[in-house]
């Protein structure tokens, strides 16, 4: 069994940056795939980046290219997502997720575990 908790979130002007980090519990989360997902008011949960067990294979939603990075340290069992040059658009519930298979997966049915979620404010 795998604990995830997300924290970093906030409110920040368009343009600015955060840092969202997912600290995970269990022996085995370094074998583990993660993934970010968000999901806005009235719209489904929607993949953002997602990294494979060795960092070795990481995935970005195509909206996202280019301004966010998804990273891990696997000796502090925490995933990070550093989400730069922010819109308003990117405004929503952000979650961590852990595939146990340890790949790099797109699809939210895919994962075995999620966090209880960090909220992303961004204001025009």
């Amino acid at each position: 069994q795998v604990q995830l908790a997300e924290s970093g979130g906030g409110l920040v002007q368009a343009g600015g940056s955060l840092r969202l980090s997912c600290a995970a519990s269990g022996r085995t989360y370094g074998t583990y795939g993660m993934g970010w997902f968000r999901q806005a008011p009235g719209k489904e949960r929607e993949f953002v980046a997602n990294i494979n067990w060795n960092s070795g294979i990481r995935n970005y939603a195509d909206s996202v290219k280019g301004r966010f990075t998804i990273s891990r340290d696997n000796a502090r069992n925490t995933v990070y997502l550093q989400m730069n040059s922010l819109k308003p658009e990117n405004t929503a519930v952000y979650y961590c997720a852990a595939d146990r298979r340890g790949y790099a997966r797109i699809g939210p049915h895919e994962y075995d575990y999620w966090g209880q979620g960090t909220q992303v404010t961004v204001s025009s």
